[in-house]
């Protein structure tokens, strides 16, 4: 009984899917939209689902199929996505017309898993706004200058021997955000079993069952959240509430003041914080917070902040070492650097200007970011796909990507796009570069709110890196680099691998 019930089940839902499949072919003919057919249940996305690519080859597959398309069709499990190709489209949805596209695609619900669905990036509409009011002063000029000498005092942990990159890097930005937001002093390189990098691994490190759970939430979200399908383990996020939670109530008792997120977050909960230090009438956020709600945004820094910083880090001295050239020429650049200013400092870490390319060629190539991805809030009128087709309606609800890698790497928009050009973005150069084709932490008021603290993470340490040691190529490094096949973290196939050999200081 049992069997033929379960081939009942599979047999409605495979039915179910090819029906839905089929009216997503229906939806694309009828607007006018070019599209791949995919396969049913998995759509455009089958690869990436079994690992087989990575989840930004599988896009760009499509968005590579229509070259002289403003605009695509693309499926993503049983999810009709429209992937937006022209930049002057993106501008348009990020930007120019925000207020029809406010929202992020929520497929984790707050009800199910509360600290990311509470998070300022699934936040909608007025809360959003309000959260991000709220949190911007954690991210200005004068923050940041405060922060910096947890960066650098962990950054001179960071310097060793042949080592697997991807590793420290993880490490590395473990330290950071966990000195800068929670205000915990902890060396994963000495201490390798550190409760808060365990822990921060076991949010990354998902199980097949995990997975596959994630795997249902994006594709159908609304049967994840009627089944209550948790993804992450339950002693994880305790581990983070309880950490925000106990630290609040520790400094409150005893009057202590840091400047991190935690210190935020407690004049928040307080009613204290103004909504900007720069803003002239000072105002202060009316809105009152939850635990829930603050613990939530400590958590997504941590998990946002946490991969992206490490892969960038990653990505960096892999191209580093395999264009020693460019390596080179940094090098000289730091090391004029260090004689003239001698310190690195907040005020004065901008003057690297070669530094600046470097990195943003790094993010050109190997953004972390993948897509932008927008959901329709108020009925839109997208321009014609293409010339003499017809204007295409979204209503709400409807699901944009706006393209991030694939405009990185379209021959279009950069010549020679496989090739690491730091030069792309010098002084002379990136007026060059069209608006709305360089977006590695996204544009317009959803752009990532910590970009300013993950630049500034990043620079500290590829600076104190190649002041001290040349980045070489060993028996591991692989050349060219090619793409891990997963659904989002950017890593290189094979890992990164270097080997580093101390400079000879003259």
């Amino acid at each position: 009984m049992i069997i033929e019930m379960l081939i009942f089940l599979v047999t409605l839902l495979i039915v179910y899917c090819i029906y839905v499949h089929k009216s997503i072919h229906y939806l694309y003919k009828k607007r006018g939209i070019k599209y791949i057919p995919g396969v049913p249940i998995f759509g455009n996305a089958l690869k990436s689902t079994f690992r087989k690519k990575h989840f930004v080859e599988d896009i760009d597959a499509v968005y590579k199929k229509f070259p002289d398309e403003r605009y695509i069709g693309y499926t993503q499990g049983t999810t009709p996505i429209i992937l937006i190709r022209d930049p002057e489209i993106i501008k348009s949805i990020t930007v120019k017309d925000f207020d029809h596209f406010v929202d992020h695609r929520q497929f984790l619900s707050e009800d199910v898993e509360p600290l990311i669905g509470s998070s300022l990036f699934f936040m909608k509409g007025d809360k959003w706004r309000d959260m991000r009011t709220t949190l911007s002063p954690a991210f200005t000029g004068s923050k940041m200058r405060l922060m910096m000498p947890f960066m650098t005092e962990i950054s001179e942990n960071y310097v060793l021997e042949d080592i697997d990159v991807c590793d420290l890097m993880r490490r590395y930005s473990n330290d950071v955000i966990a000195s800068c937001a929670f205000g915990c002093q902890v060396n994963s390189v000495k201490d390798k079993e550190n409760e808060f990098y365990k822990t921060g691994q076991s949010l990354f490190e998902m199980t097949t069952l995990q997975r596959t759970k994630l795997i249902l939430s994006m594709y159908f979200p609304s049967l994840a959240k009627n089944l209550g399908l948790k993804v992450f383990k339950e002693k994880d996020i305790s581990f983070f509430q309880n950490l925000v939670k106990d630290t609040m109530e520790y400094r409150e008792k005893n009057n202590i003041e840091r400047p991190d997120m935690i210190q935020l977050l407690k004049q928040a909960s307080q009613g204290k914080l103004k909504a900007d230090e720069t803003d002239i009438n000072n105002d202060k956020i009316k809105r009152e917070w939850s635990q829930q709600d603050l613990v939530g945004q400590v958590f997504i820094f941590f998990f946002a902040g946490f991969e992206t910083s490490a892969t960038t880090l990653s990505m960096t001295i892999h191209e580093l070492a395999v264009n020693p050239l460019v390596q080179e020429k940094l090098y000289e650049e730091i090391k004029i650097f260090q004689e003239t200013k001698g310190k690195l400092l907040y005020e004065n870490i901008n003057d690297l200007k070669y530094l600046d390319c470097v990195i943003n060629e790094t993010l050109r190539k190997w953004s972390p970011a993948l897509i932008m991805d927008r959901v329709c809030t108020k009925p839109y009128e997208l321009p014609p796909p293409r010339e003499g087709g017809k204007p295409t309606k979204l209503n709400p609800g409807d699901y944009v990507y706006n393209m991030v890698n694939s405009i990185h790497l379209d021959p279009k928009h950069y010549p020679e796009p496989d090739v690491f050009k730091p030069e792309r973005f010098s002084e002379e150069n990136k007026q060059e570069i069209k608006p709305f084709t360089f977006t590695p932490f996204g544009i317009g008021p959803r752009t990532c709110i910590g970009t300013r603290f993950a630049i500034l993470e990043i620079k500290v340490l590829i600076y104190n890196i190649v002041l001290n040691f040349k980045i070489l190529k060993c028996e591991k490094t692989t050349d060219p680099i090619l793409l891990q096949p997963h659904e989002f973290n950017i890593s290189a196939l094979g890992g990164t691998w270097v080997k580093l050999e101390a400079r000879t200081q003259q």
